[in-house]
């Protein structure tokens, strides 16, 4: 859960900083957003937090 959390956060400051640089544009970062609710609403979900928690595994034990 503290990773989840922590994972959000950072890649929420990553977002809002790419805004501000204008490297992204407000609606592009709103449709990704809204894109990644609804993929965490289908059936593929609980692969993708599977990997992610993988990922999370391999990072920590370098």
């Amino acid at each position: 859960m503290a990773l989840s959390i922590s994972a959000a956060a950072l890649l929420g400051i990553i977002a809002v900083a790419l805004v501000k640089g204008g490297y992204v544009r407000v609606g592009s970062a709103l449709a990704c957003t809204l894109f990644g609710f609804t993929l965490a609403a289908t059936g593929l979900a609980p692969t993708i937090n599977s990997g992610l928690a993988s990922l999370a595994g391999l990072i920590s034990s370098l």
